[in-house]
């Protein structure tokens, strides 16, 4: 589980993980997060130099034990896209 916080609350969580993890990938890396009320996801924006990348987690993702993982696994595939 990244964070047992729910929408806006969970958001400041999810930047310090995402962050932490984007820097031990790429120290050129930086990463950003917003939660999207609309579609209940967290949208993770990657950016290094002029590249930008942008993908969503579902609150089910980032709010369930044991998927952490997953979670980490998609990060880091999304830093190597970038």
């Amino acid at each position: 589980m990244v964070t047992d916080k729910k929408a806006e609350a969970a958001t400041e969580e999810i930047l310090r993980w995402a962050g932490a993890l984007v820097r031990s990938i790429d120290q050129r890396a930086d990463a950003s997060v917003y939660y999207d009320a609309d579609s209940s996801t967290y949208v993770i924006r990657l950016a290094r130099a002029s590249r930008v990348l942008l993908f969503r987690l579902s609150e089910a993702q980032v709010r369930t034990p044991g998927r952490e993982e997953e979670c980490e696994e998609i990060l880091r595939k999304k830093v190597s896209d970038l």
